[in-house]
C-alpha cells in the first residue's frame, strides 16, 4: 500500500500548477514550503482574524439592526437567500479556475488515484455520518430537533470551503477538486436516502420529508455554475492570454477569500438574532461539532500518514473528511422545517464552529508537517 501511494504523490504533484518561486522550490525541499507560512499574503495570513470579524459584525448587524435579517431572507434562489447564494458562487469560482482540467483525464487513468478516491468515499459517506450520528445522540439525547439538524450537517459533504482550507494547508488542489466533484455527484444520489435512513429509521423521527430535487438542485447550482464558468475561463483565457493566465489568476484568487468572508458575514447577519437568543441551544450544538471536526480530521490524518499517503494527499483527505456542506444542510433544514426551527438553528451553528476550528487545524497540520519533516 505504501509503495502505491508513494508513486501517486509525484504524479499528482507533477500535474499541479507551476505557482510561484516558493512552490517550485518546495518540490525539491517540501520542508521549506511547510515552514513558509509567513510568505502568505495579508488576506491569507490573518484569515482567522478576518473570519472572526465577519462573524462578530454579522451577529451585531442581525441583533442591533432589526431590518437586516428579514431583508437578507427576502429573495430566494433555490431555497437559499440571494445574498448568500452570490457569496457561495463568488467563493468557489476562483478556486475552480486553478484546477488543471486539461490533465485530469491523465490522473483518472491511474489506479492509485482510484484507491485514494475509494478511501475518501468510505471516510466521507460511512465513517463521518455515523460519527456525527453518534455524537448527536451522545450530546443531545433529549433534543430531537437539534439532533436532526446536526445529522443533516454530517451528511452534507463539503463542495466549497474545503478548497480554501486545503489550499491554505498546502494540500493537493487538483486532487481536492476531483474529490469535490465526486462528493457532489454522490450528494445528489445519497443525501436524501441517507437523511431519511439516519433520521426517520435510526432516530425514529417521522417528520422528515426530503426530495431528490431539493438536494440535486442545490448541488447542481452551487457546484455546476462555478465549475462550468471555471472550465470555460481556463480554456478560453489560457488560449488568448497564454502565459498571462498566471497574472489573471493573481488578480482573481483573492476573490475566493473575499467571497468566503462576505458569505460568513451575510450568514450570521441573517441568523444573528436566533443564535444570540437561543445561546443555550447553540452551546449544546457546538460541543458535538467541535469534537466531530477535530476527531474526524486527526483520525484521517493519522491513518493516511501511516499508509504513506504523503503530506499533500493526507492533508487533502483530512480536510475533505472534516469539512461539511453547511449551505446544503441549512437549505434543506429551512425548506423542510422552516427558518425559525431548531433544525435550522443547529445547521446554522455548523459554520459558526467549523470555520474557526478548521482554520486552527490549518495551523496545526502545518506545524505537524514541519515537526516531522513530512514530505511527499
Amino acid at each position: 500500500m505504501k509503495d502505491q501511494n508513494e508513486s501517486t504523490v509525484p504524479q499528482l504533484h507533477d500535474l499541479a500548477e507551476g505557482g510561484d518561486l516558493e512552490d517550485q522550490n518546495a518540490r525539491e525541499k517540501p520542508d521549506r514550503k511547510l515552514s513558509a507560512f509567513k510568505s502568505l499574503g495579508l488576506l491569507d495570513r490573518y484569515l482567522a482574524v478576518w473570519i472572526l470579524l465577519a462573524m462578530v459584525i454579522g451577529v451585531l448587524l442581525g441583533n442591533f439592526v432589526e431590518e437586516t435579517g428579514p431583508a437578507l431572507q427576502k429573495g430566494k434562489f433555490v431555497g437559499v437567500s440571494v445574498p448568500i447564494a452570490i457569496g457561495l458562487l463568488v467563493m468557489m469560482y476562483p478556486i475552480l479556475c486553478k484546477v488543471q482540467y486539461e490533465t485530469l483525464h491523465i490522473l483518472l487513468q491511474k489506479r492509485d488515484l482510484w484507491v485514494q478516491i475509494a478511501f475518501s468515499v468510505f471516510v466521507n459517506w460511512v465513517v463521518a455520518p455515523f460519527l456525527m450520528l453518534g455524537l448527536a445522540w451522545a450530546f443531545l439525547p433529549d433534543k430531537s430537533d437539534l439532533r436532526t439538524g446536526l445529522i443533516l450537517v454530517g451528511l452534507g459533504r463539503c463542495i466549497a470551503m474545503v478548497l480554501i482550507w486545503n489550499g491554505l494547508a498546502g494540500g493537493d488542489q487538483n486532487y481536492c477538486a476531483i474529490l469535490v466533484v465526486v462528493n457532489s455527484i454522490l450528494q445528489m444520489v445519497l443525501f436524501a436516502p441517507l437523511a431519511i435512513f439516519f433520521i426517520r429509521v435510526i432516530s425514529s423521527d417521522e417528520q422528515l420529508e426530503l426530495s431528490y430535487s431539493t438536494v440535486a438542485t442545490n448541488v447542481a447550482v452551487f457546484l455546476g455554475i462555478p465549475l462550468g464558468a471555471a472550465i470555460l475561463t481556463r480554456f478560453f483565457v489560457r488560449k488568448f492570454l497564454g502565459a498571462d493566465y498566471e497574472v489573471f489568476m493573481k488578480w482573481l484568487s483573492p476573490w475566493s477569500l473575499i467571497g468566503l468572508l462576505y458569505t460568513i458575514l451575510v450568514l450570521f447577519a441573517s441568523q444573528g438574532r436566533q443564535v444570540v437568543h437561543q445561546i443555550v441551544s447553540v452551546v449544546r450544538v457546538a460541543a458535538p461539532l467541535i469534537v466531530y471536526f477535530v476527531v474526524i480530521f486527526l483520525i484521517t490524518l493519522s491513518i493516511t500518514r501511516r499508509l504513506g499517503f504523503g503530506y499533500k494527499l493526507s492533508v487533502t483527505q483530512s480536510f475533505t473528511a472534516a469539512s461539511n456542506n453547511f449551505e446544503l444542510a441549512i437549505a434543506v433544514a429551512v425548506a423542510t422545517f422552516g427558518p425559525e426551527s431548531d433544525q435550522a438553528l443547529a445547521s446554522t451553528v455548523g459554520p459558526l464552529i467549523e470555520v474557526p476550528v478548521l482554520i486552527a487545524l490549518v495551523y496545526i497540520v502545518r506545524a505537524i508537517g514541519k515537526r516531522y519533516n513530512w514530505k511527499d
